[in-house]
């Protein structure tokens, strides 16, 4: 079984928390370039990302087609302000890039692409295909012989599609030990709240019942998405695994956290610069530094 500590990375001095930190930072910076982007959901799910990348996955910075590494496959195309800004906190990309968000020619475009960008794994175009995408993945990893974890970030509005039903049955049905789904229930998507669409719940029931192993925590504390990881990395019996994290938009905000909860929430012109400095000054009291 491999282990985190085979990152390059994975024994930094840097904390979780300064990483979430710094991919909230990251995707801060990246809005304000356009004046927009999906901030709300890229504040909420930075603290999965962080643990993600500087915790449980194996990758090397210098090399993100390492044939070794642990993929990552973000399904939620719209996420990719998130995703860009924790491959900048990895080393995978550089950090001036981020000002280059969305322009013409950049390598990060508004809505993730594969060819465009180094570190991100598929193009996550119609919602839905993620996790199918992951299970072809995982199967061809285990003909291969592969140590290789997949990890398939997906969203609560993506269970509304038949395909995300078609493969997690898939993946149960293979007993895919290799497959470790994230889903962000976030409570919302484009058409309003996600359980007034369909309702999905008991998620949790649902996966068991497919066969996978479940564990559902507060995607916004990282000790419960440490442990979470930790358990669906090391899970003994041969069958996929899923981590349902419930996760608060705009998270590490407060102003953003209290507006009224919307799929792409507007943020003015003067508020990106508010929002950093509301940002790092709540990093500051959680760390009983002096501003």
């Amino acid at each position: 079984m491999q282990t985190a500590h085979d990152s390059p990375r994975a024994g930094s001095n840097v904390s979780l928390p300064e990483r979430a930190y710094r991919i909230r930072r990251n995707a801060l910076r990246m809005g304000e370039v356009q004046g927009q982007g999906y901030i709300a959901q890229a504040l909420g799910v930075a603290d999965v990302l962080a643990v993600s990348y500087f915790h449980a996955m194996r990758f090397r910075p210098d090399d993100p087609e390492w044939e070794e590494r642990d993929r990552f496959l973000l399904s939620i195309g719209h996420y990719a302000i998130a995703l860009y800004a924790a491959l900048i906190e990895a080393g995978i990309l550089p950090e001036d890039e981020l000002e280059t968000y969305g322009c013409d020619d950049s390598r990060l475009p508004m809505s993730g692409m594969a060819a465009y960008t180094p570190g991100m794994e598929i193009t996550g175009g119609s919602l839905g295909h993620g996790l199918g995408i992951a299970v072809g993945i995982g199967l061809g990893l285990k003909r291969k012989g592969s140590r290789s974890f997949v990890y398939n970030l997906f969203s609560d509005g993506e269970l509304d599609e038949g395909s995300t039903w078609e493969a997690a049955l898939s993946a149960g049905s293979h007993r895919l030990d290799n497959l470790i789904g994230i889903v962000d229930v976030n409570g919302m998507q484009a058409d309003g709240p996600s359980l007034g669409i369909l309702n999905f719940e008991p998620l949790g029931a649902k996966f068991e019942a497919f066969g996978w192993f479940v564990q559902r925590v507060d995607g916004n504390d990282i000790p419960a998405l440490v442990a979470a990881f930790d358990a669906a990395r090391n899970h003994a019996e041969a069958r996929p695994r899923i981590i349902i994290c419930d996760t608060t938009m705009g998270k590490g905000v407060p102003f953003l956290e209290a507006r009224e909860r919307n799929h792409f929430l507007r943020v003015e012109a003067d508020e990106w610069q508010q929002a950093l400095k509301v940002l790092a000054e709540g990093r500051d009291a959680s760390e009983g530094r002096t501003p």
